[in-house]
């Protein structure tokens, strides 16, 4: 006899300023202490740079400008590396300011949607514990950086 099994998946909440976004486990490469990206002038605000991570410079953006609000880089900024999920020889990672350490949750299939506003980086936002948090459409932060040139 088969036991029945929910399918519980780990997510990581990682805190922005004004908002939290929740991940799988699996998109997230790594952790890395914040520092300033280096860029030129000309570029949108929500894009903050390259930053180098294991020996690659990686395009570093604020999810919260992206979206239209501003960016806070506060005493606890750290960034998250994400892997890349568009198959895009030339993207392979993208650096997300994030202000804070990300918390492991365990999500089961039975997530409780939230009926709150979402920007176009959004795909739903789902209670987990006691916050409320996004789930962030990471295709179209690539295409985002593909589509103003930066990768």
């Amino acid at each position: 006899m088969l036991e029945h099994r929910t399918s519980n998946l780990t997510g990581l909440l990682l805190p922005l300023a004004d908002r939290h976004l929740i991940l799988p486990n699996v998109a997230v490469a790594e952790l890395i202490d914040y520092q300033p990206g280096s860029f030129d002038l000309d570029t949108p605000p929500w894009y903050l740079g390259r930053v180098a991570w294991r020996n690659r410079q990686i395009p570093l953006l604020s999810f919260e400008s992206a979206c239209g609000n501003r960016i806070v880089i506060g005493e606890r900024a750290r960034i998250v590396i994400l892997n890349a999920l568009g198959g895009r020889p030339e993207l392979k990672f993208i650096a997300l300011l994030v202000q804070g350490i990300p918390r492991s949750f365990k999500l089961d299939s039975q997530l409780s949607y939230v009926d709150v506003p979402l920007c176009a980086l959004e795909q739903a936002a789902v209670q987990v514990g006691d916050q409320v948090a996004k789930v962030p459409d990471l295709l179209a932060l690539e295409e985002l950086l593909v589509n103003y040139g930066l990768v």
